[in-house]
């Protein structure tokens, strides 16, 4: 399992120079809408000292740690969902994505260009959901007809579907991310649709804490989301944002560490053993018997395998097991 994240926002709001502070590859980085006409994917490490500590403990001779893919989507404009300035298409490349990275631009600068001529977050980041909303509302209301005609042939399934997609197109027309109504972001059949607006946002504001007002601060949290302060004219690292990333979208790691390698794996908070074995080989978790287990800080307190067992630090658990952040596991399997 790797994150993905679509950076979305305005033209001229920094997506670029994050992009290339993100992956240190170059980008076109111009003072014009749609410089980057085709979606750039950089692969990102995720920071974790435990991994280093380990492979170090364990003179591992690779060490892998998760990693984030991050797509830099052009520039979105008005009226970007029915093709306006290239938009559509970018559109697209959000669908594959687990998250959306939406860049604000808080900054003050005469030099850099303001697509709508002026700095207003609030209104930035409506034109953004707007965009984003009318996309959805056109991939739902393409389903709608098509399940109309599949639901009166009495098949109960299809009905239901047609009942939480009809839900959804209510909603996103009452202006409503499809993230935050209630109870249908799980349904199969919204979640088949990839809609962009049921993807969480993080929102990454581009200037500094003073550029960022109260009311903005009420406005992203009433779109049920977070925000991070950058100013990207001088950033290196934007290890917060991978870190707040895992948070919101509630995401842990685990670990296996050995002569060979010491590796970090991403799994979703509240994984079981047997998932977690799973997202190393798919045979494990079919075949997983139990698990080997050990939070890192004890197992680097210990200073190896060995001490830790002579300690009775390491747990054996089986399929019921509740997978912690930071776990270190050898899996035994049939």
């Amino acid at each position: 399992m790797k994150l993905s994240m679509g950076i979305v926002g305005l033209p001229n709001v920094g997506k670029s120079t994050l992009f290339k502070i993100l992956t240190a590859k170059d980008v076109v980085i111009a003072n014009y809408p749609f410089a980057t006409i085709d979606p750039s994917v950089g692969i990102v490490t995720v920071p974790d000292d435990r991994l280093i500590e380990l492979a170090k403990m364990s003179s591992s001779a690779k060490t892998i740690p998760a990693v984030v893919e991050f797509y830099d989507i052009a520039g979105l404009v008005k009226g970007a969902n029915t093709g306006e300035g290239l938009g559509n298409q970018f559109l697209s490349h959000i669908r594959e994505t687990d998250a959306i990275v939406h860049l604000v631009r808080v900054f003050p600068s005469s030099e850099i260009i303001h697509v709508e001529s002026s700095i207003d977050p609030i209104r930035d980041i409506d034109i953004i959901n707007t965009e984003l909303m009318l996309k959805d509302l056109e991939t739902v209301t393409k389903r709608v007809q098509s399940l109309e005609k599949e639901a009166r042939t009495g098949d109960k399934q299809k009905q239901k579907d047609l009942e939480a997609v009809i839900r959804v197109k209510s909603g996103l027309e009452s202006g409503s991310l499809v993230v935050n109504m209630e109870g249908v972001v799980e349904e199969p059949a919204i979640k088949e649709l990839s809609l962009l607006t049921a993807k969480p946002q993080i929102f990454l504001l581009n200037g500094s804490s003073e550029n960022v007002s109260e009311e903005l601060k009420e406005r992203i949290a009433s779109l049920g989301s977070d925000f991070i302060v950058y100013d990207l004219s001088s950033a290196t690292d934007l290890h917060d944002l991978i870190k707040k990333a895992y948070e919101i979208l509630g995401l842990i790691s685990f670990f296996t560490t050995g002569e060979d390698e010491t590796r970090a794996w991403t799994i979703t908070k509240g994984s079981k053993a047997p998932q977690a074995a799973g997202v190393i080989h798919t045979d494990f978790e079919k075949k997983f018997i139990r698990a080997e287990v050990i939070g890192a800080d004890k197992l680097l307190e210990a200073g190896g395998w060995n001490a830790a067992k002579q300690k009775g630090w390491l747990r054996l658990e089986g399929k019921e097991y509740v997978m912690v952040d930071g776990d270190v596991v050898v899996i035994r399997h049939g």
